[in-house]
């Protein structure tokens, strides 16, 4: 596991070579700046137009120039995630560079504010950082509302169900259980060197929080579906959108999900989740 924009060091379990992490904090969100430790994402463009269109960017490091050395993380050397300011729209993609180190990539995207985040360990850098920057689709904008806090996710023949409470500044387990046709999936595919791969964003600023499952493919102890564990830390308090992407009959599907922190006093709990009733 690893909350990993905030560099937590804690137990890794399968996931080992990820050292250097330390120095920020368990459980701060990434991707809020452009810029960090000296390095900027770069768009080639801040103005796009809507539909299948191919995106550009670079990571410019301490000296000015574009760098084009990563160490590879959960078998990529960039993890390129794209969503709009309401939430809608995730895209974890994972695009091709070229040697004066110009990344590139389609993205489909609908009018409206987006958020794009470079997640990278540029070699000779101490550890993983996340970078984000807003882009702008031009055309109608038309913002969705935020979807309840249900717990399941539909995906045509398929169901993902969570389990668990996210708590702001502190640990917790959530499961995620993958059905198809009310039947348990047991043959999940790896994804990333992985059984499922979790995104978390803060509702409001899209504070950013990458997660990973507990154990690995072929540790000879995790088994392939239906349950997928994450260890999670909510930086704060207040209400999270999650992304499950995970690879079934090779096919990547991503579940999507509403999620509100829970306070440790009950009362709390409930007083919380009344207050955010008109979502």
């Amino acid at each position: 596991m690893r909350n990993h924009s905030g560099h937590d060091q804690a137990n890794h379990g399968g996931h080992g070579g990820h050292g250097g992490h330390g120095g920020h904090g368990g459980a701060r969100p990434g991707g809020l700046s452009v810029s960090e430790s000296g390095y900027t994402l770069e768009l080639d463009s801040t103005i796009l137009t809507a539909g299948v269109q191919p995106v550009s960017f670079r990571v410019i490091g301490p000296d000015g120039q574009a760098v084009t050395a990563f160490m590879p993380e959960h078998d990529k050397e960039l993890h390129f995630i794209a969503v709009r300011r309401d939430t809608a729209g995730f895209q974890h993609v994972h695009p091709v560079m070229d040697e004066k180190g110009t990344w590139s990539v389609e993205l489909a995207l609908e009018p409206g504010d987006w958020r794009f985040f470079a997640d990278v360990h540029p070699a000779g850098h101490s550890g993983t950082m996340t970078l984000g920057i807003d882009a702008a689709v031009a055309g109608p904008y038309d913002p969705r509302l935020l979807p309840e806090a249900t717990g399941i996710a539909q995906l045509g023949e398929y169901t993902v169900a969570l389990d668990g409470e996210l708590l702001p500044g502190e640990a917790s387990e959530l499961t995620l259980t993958v059905s198809r046709n009310d039947r348990p999936v047991t043959d999940l595919q790896p994804y990333l060197a992985a059984y499922g791969h979790l995104v978390a964003l803060r509702v409001g600023d899209l504070g950013y929080l990458h997660v990973h499952p507990e154990g690995e493919p072929g540790d000879g102890t995790t088994a392939p579906g239906p349950g997928i564990s994450f260890m999670a830390v909510a930086p704060t308090a207040g209400t999270y959108r999650l992304y499950l992407d995970f690879q079934h009959d090779d096919v990547v599907r991503t579940a999507e999900f509403t999620v509100r922190t829970a306070t440790a006093a009950p009362e709390h709990a409930v007083h919380h989740h009344g207050h955010h009733a008109h979502h």
